[in-house]
């Protein structure tokens, strides 16, 4: 739940920091920094759902393989 909440802010900050009126090279770091926690937390997800299907794969295997030598 955490990082769907850091998402949800993230995107909020996305929003706004158009409005805020900073110095267009100085909007533009924070932007790059924005980019760069995104795909941080892109990067936190796609570990997470390889270890989940990882960890679903062997559970599968392992119960196909215990058919095979019961017979």
């Amino acid at each position: 739940m955490r990082k769907e909440r850091t998402l949800f802010i993230i995107g909020i900050w996305v929003a706004v920091l158009p409005q805020l009126g900073i110095p267009q090279s100085f909007r533009e770091v924070l932007f790059i920094i924005t980019g760069v926690a995104i795909f941080y937390i892109a990067y936190l997800y796609y570990l997470e759902a390889k270890a989940r299907l990882n960890k679903d794969e062997n559970r599968i295997k392992s119960f196909v393989d215990n058919i095979g030598n019961e017979e």
